[in-house]
C-alpha cells in the first residue's frame, strides 16, 4: 500500500457506527464519520456517501433510529441513535470481530517455510 489512509474492511462501517453511537450518543452523520477517523488516528478514511450508505442500512434494521435536530453550527440536521436491538446487535458483531481478528493473528503469525 502506497497511500497513508486506508479504506475500511468491507463489513466493518456498520460496526463501527454502531459502537460510535453507543460510545458517543446521538450524532449527525457527518460528526459519526469524524469521530471514527478521529479515533483511527486518521488512518481511516470515510467519505459521506460511504457513511449514509451505513446509517440507511442501520436504520432498515431497527438498529439506529433517526430525528431531526440543530447541529453546533446551528444547521438542521438529522441525529443517529443505537437503538435497544442495536445494542444487541452490536454485542454479537463485537464479539464476532473479537473472534475473527483472533483468527487472522494466529495465520500472520504462522513462520514461513521456505
Amino acid at each position: 500500500m502506497t497511500e497513508n489512509r486506508s479504506d475500511i474492511l468491507q463489513g466493518t462501517l456498520d460496526l463501527m457506527v454502531l459502537k460510535t453511537l453507543a460510545a458517543m450518543g446521538p450524532l449527525h452523520g457527518y460528526g459519526i464519520a469524524r469521530r471514527i477517523e478521529q479515533i483511527s488516528e486518521d488512518v481511516l478514511r470515510i467519505n459521506q456517501g460511504t457513511i449514509y450508505a451505513s446509517l440507511v442500512r442501520l436504520l432498515q434494521n431497527g438498529w439506529i433510529s433517526a430525528a431531526w435536530g440543530t447541529s453546533e453550527n446551528n444547521r438542521k440536521a438529522k441525529f443517529y441513535s443505537i437503538t435497544k436491538v442495536g445494542r444487541r446487535q452490536l454485542r454479537q458483531e463485537e464479539e464476532n470481530w473479537s473472534r475473527m481478528s483472533g483468527v487472522i493473528g494466529r495465520l500472520l503469525q504462522l513462520a514461513e517455510r521456505r
